[in-house]
C-alpha cells in the first residue's frame, strides 16, 4: 500500500498496519509535536478536521481526551491512554477500552537517520475483524492525512 507523499503503508498481519514516513525535523521536535497539545490541535485527524484537547496527561497511565471536529460539524469525542513512553523515541497508547468496539493500540517509533527522522506508526488490533472495521471507517486515509499534517506542523515546532 502507498500512503502518498513519501509514506509507506504496510499490513504485516491481519491485525496490524504500519505507516512509515521520513520527516526533515529532528526526533526531539517530532516527539514534541506529537505530545504537546498546542501542536497536536493543528495536525491530529484527517484534513479538514479541527481539535479541542480536553486533557493530555503524557505519562504511563495518563489520559488524552480530544474532540475531533469534522468538517461536516460532527464531533468525535475520543479517549486515549498512554501505556509506555520513551522520550523522544517511542510512545505506546490505546484508543478505547480493551474488549470494546473501537479498541486498538498505537505504537509510535521515532528514529534519527542522517539528520532526518523516520517515523513509524503501528496500529495493533485484537482481531482481523477489528482491523477491517477500522479500515472501513476510513482509518487508513485518516491516519495518512494526520501524518501529512504532522509533517507540515513539525516545521513550526520550536526547540
Amino acid at each position: 500500500m502507498n500512503g502518498g507523499k513519501g509514506m509507506l503503508v504496510e499490513q504485516p498481519s491481519n491485525e496490524e498496519i504500519v505507516f512509515t514516513r521520513v520527516l526533515s525535523a529532528p526526533p526531539e521536535l517530532v516527539f514534541k509535536a506529537w505530545i504537546d497539545p498546542k501542536h497536536v490541535v493543528n495536525w491530529w485527524g484527517p484534513k479538514g478536521f479541527t481539535n479541542t484537547v480536553k486533557e493530555m496527561d503524557v505519562r504511563p497511565g495518563g489520559v488524552w481526551r480530544v474532540v475531533m471536529h469534522g468538517p461536516d460539524g460532527t464531533d468525535y469525542d475520543t479517549k486515549w491512554m498512554f501505556l509506555e513512553i520513551e522520550k523522544p523515541k517511542r510512545l505506546l497508547y490505546q484508543h478505547g477500552e480493551k474488549g470494546k468496539p473501537g479498541y486498538f493500540r498505537l505504537e509510535v517509533t521515532i528514529t534519527e537517520h542522517s539528520g532526518k527522522t523516520t517515523l513509524s506508526v503501528r496500529t495493533l488490533f485484537d482481531s482481523p475483524e477489528a482491523c477491517d472495521s477500522w479500515k472501513g471507517m476510513g482509518g487508513l486515509d485518516g491516519l495518512s492525512s494526520s501524518l501529512d499534517r504532522l509533517d507540515e506542523q513539525v516545521m513550526k515546532v520550536e526547540q
